[in-house]
């Protein structure tokens, strides 16, 4: 049996595709990659290809890169991938790939703010079929229900080299959630990617299915992924938090926060860019929708968490906001490369520190939202791509032809699930996440 290793990219879509080559191969792979097609970058989360600028012509390289190594061994199986960059036949970077992408947020972020990111993605997901247990909302019987799942993954992480943190029974039917540690740079999202697919893998080894889907049923609660984001100094010494700042930020937090907030409803298409995405952020889902910042608020979209610590140097360390307007519809490359954008944006401008809100802001009419400095989020994802695309400043984080790939890739998802009802359209992302 020849032993395969998966070179992959995480696309526009969130999902993860790529090639598979024999392990002997490995050296060759990582200084040459593998063949790789402009077009997919249309292939929507159905499958579907979008109207494509490319064509039938052009090609590609997608380049693993080893430190995102994982081996998976399930006994009987080993899951072998590697994420990679895409670049053209001469090395560039592709403007389309997502990963290379975060990358030049990153490096924005360090020439503006002069700090680097830590950041972790807390996610939210389903077991599918029959519910298990119902009354058990973060209880210990269906915790024990899935045991095996849960220390089975918790272990597949650890052995990724990534650093697990806690896995638990939601509030939701059949739902879990698993968190690990933050991670440097672009390492946090490639570890997004990575717990996602070792879920799905861990899953099925076990005889059992999941869904990262944004929301299974509208009656009930989505499923969630909640960003959390602090900065380093080059020494890295903690930069987000002062004790005399508002809320504890830092100027530069707190500026970052303000851009955030700022342009959230222009980058709401990318890190909650399904269709059912909007089925989840309104209000009393403890999601997001309003650009509200929050201190410890569940309701919020910017939330300023809690922490244990007692003295300075801890809370500095373990002091974080939380992004809370993304799902698993979102490639993790592409979702933090729009927020880190509109938070730098923020430092650019030199934008104040917002105000938190403290009250029920489904209550407010549109004239006391705008009085206060909120809006409500789109509430479609047409909407939210009429937002994107008319923000020339949002446009212009990214290469000139991405927003028109972009539009034009959700506009082929959007047609697929267009005569579908609400309940068909769940199930139809349930299946595909």
């Amino acid at each position: 049996m020849t032993d395969l290793i998966f070179a992959a990219t995480c696309d526009l879509a969130g999902k993860v595709r790529g090639k598979a080559f024999p392990s002997v191969q490995l050296d060759k792979r990582l200084a040459r990659g593998v063949g790789w097609t402009p077009t997919n970058v249309q292939i929507n989360c159905f499958d579907g290809i979008a109207d494509s600028p490319f064509g039938a012509l052009g090609d590609l390289l997608l380049i693993p890169d080893q430190t995102t190594s994982v081996s998976a061994n399930f006994g009987t199986r080993t899951e072998r991938f590697m994420l990679g960059d895409i670049v053209d036949l001469d090395g560039a970077t592709w403007d389309f790939c997502t990963r290379s992408l975060l990358k030049s947020a990153l490096a924005r972020l360090e020439k503006v703010g002069g700090v680097q990111l830590l950041a972790a993605f807390e996610h939210e997901f389903q077991l599918k079929g029959k519910i298990r247990y119902s009354g058990d909302s973060y209880g210990r019987a269906g915790f024990e229900a899935q045991r095996g799942l849960c220390e089975m993954l918790m272990a597949q992480i650890t052995a990724a080299g990534l650093s697990p943190d806690s896995i638990m029974k939601e509030y939701g039917p059949n739902q879990y959630e698993v968190v690990i540690d933050p991670e440097k740079g672009v390492r946090a999202a490639d570890a997004a990617v990575i717990v996602r697919e070792l879920t799905r893998s861990t899953a099925r080894h076990l005889g059992e299915a999941v869904t990262y889907t944004p929301i299974l049923d509208p009656a009930s609660v989505g499923n969630g992924v909640h960003i959390h984001i602090s900065f380093l100094n080059p020494d890295g010494a903690p930069a987000t938090y002062d004790a005399k700042g508002p809320c504890g930020m830092s100027a530069l937090t707190a500026s970052f926060a303000a851009g955030v907030l700022k342009y959230l409803d222009s980058i709401l298409a990318l890190t909650a860019p399904s269709v059912v995405s909007y089925l989840r952020l309104t209000p009393h889902r403890w999601s997001a929708a309003y650009n509200s910042l929050g201190l410890r608020d569940r309701e919020a979209s910017l939330r300023v968490c809690p922490v244990t610590a007692k003295d300075p140097a801890s809370i500095a360390r373990q002091f974080n906001i939380e992004y809370r307007a993304s799902d698993a519809a979102a490639c993790p490359h592409l979702a933090l490369a729009a927020i880190l954008h509109a938070g730098i944006q923020g430092i650019e401008e030199g934008l104040s520190a917002p105000t938190p809100a403290e009250e029920d802001l489904s209550l407010l009419s549109p004239e006391d939202l705008a009085a206060r400095g909120f809006i409500r989020l789109p509430e479609t994802l047409e909407a939210s791509l009429e937002r994107f695309s008319e923000n020339a400043t949002v446009r212009g984080w990214f290469p000139n032809a991405f927003a028109d790939v972009y539009l034009a890739h959700k506009a082929s998802e959007i047609a697929h699930v267009a005569e579908m009802d609400v309940p068909a359209q769940c199930a139809a992302y349930a299946e595909t996440y």
